[in-house]
């Protein structure tokens, strides 16, 4: 008999009762495929899946139950989570991050906050042990500064994660031996640390700066860590690309992200070029869509 998918689970156990009834309806077949669970005032809850998107029944969402989703996330405790609502987003306990849209408050120093809330994207965080362990092997074990590309949603992170773990831990099979890493989790989706400690595995040589924008958590890392590897989600700004550039005069070995469908098009956009012709990152891990698979290349840059 199958049983309920535990990341899945998690997700729904963040919503109020009557709508977490109507996720755990979902088949735990179509569970364990599911990327984000959808809550729209107004709509059924719905899931993301390799599909598409699909309703899921149930009653229609109200706004007194995303702003008790949201306590729930928080552990009723919304305030010590102003930070990241003013930026859109709570991250549970877990690993789970939800994104948050409507009616924001605002002043002269930018958002505060949300007047009312109106839909929520839940994202299920999936380990896949091993995903990069194939890429390794197709670069014979000799992984130096590598970019991961794909359109959103395709599964970058999860294959950062999972290099960190590799490089972190070390893999005999493949010559590779334990480093240091440094990771600049910005918005708390790679490790998810909750009470100082990764939900998430990424590695045991592995120290985590959260909560901190990117380029200046790297900095930081770099002045006080003595990585061996920089680890970074998406590089989205001019400053961003700066401090890949000093990890890269550094010596130090990078791992990014990028939002793109190919290197050819990453090449396009004017902050990934300078830092392609200027020689920051030898390879490319590609990440593409194949019905409910994923394929995974690499590529010289």
């Amino acid at each position: 008999m199958d049983t309920f998918d535990e990341k899945y689970f998690g997700a729904a156990r963040l919503l109020p009762q009557a709508l977490r009834s109507a996720a755990l309806a979902l088949p735990p077949p179509e569970q364990r495929l599911a990327e984000e669970l959808r809550l729209r005032a107004g709509f059924p809850v719905s899931a993301v899946l390799p599909g598409g998107e699909r309703g899921l029944g149930g009653p229609e969402v109200r706004p007194s139950d995303l702003d008790a989703m949201a306590e729930i996330a928080t552990g009723a405790s919304a305030h010590s989570a102003r930070g990241t609502i003013r930026a859109g987003y709570i991250n549970a306990p877990g690993g789970y991050r939800i994104g948050l849209c409507g009616e924001t408050v605002a002043d002269l120093s930018g958002v505060s906050g949300f007047r009312v809330l109106s839909s929520a994207a839940v994202r299920i965080p999936r380990e896949i042990a091993g995903v990069a362990k194939r890429a390794a092997a197709a670069l014979g074990g000799k992984i130096g500064s590598l970019l991961i590309i794909s359109p959103p949603g395709a599964g970058k992170t999860t294959f950062l994660r999972d290099l960190i773990r590799l490089v972190s831990d070390g893999e005999p099979g493949l010559g590779i031996a334990p480093s240091r890493v440094a990771l600049a989790d910005e918005r708390g989706e790679i490790a998810a640390v909750a009470g100082g400690v990764p939900q998430m595995n990424v590695g045991s040589r592995t120290d985590v700066l959260s909560g901190c924008p990117k380029a200046e958590a790297a900095m930081m890392l770099l002045r006080a860590m003595n990585p061996e590897t920089l680890a970074l989600d998406e590089i989205t700004a001019p400053e961003d690309a700066a401090a890949a550039r000093s990890a890269a005069n550094c010596g130090v070995r990078l791992f990014a992200t990028a939002h793109a469908a190919s290197p050819e098009d990453l090449a396009r956009k004017p902050l990934y070029a300078e830092l392609l012709r200027g020689g920051v990152f030898g390879t490319a891990v590609v990440i593409r869509r194949c019905g409910a698979r994923r394929v995974y290349e690499t590529e010289r840059l």
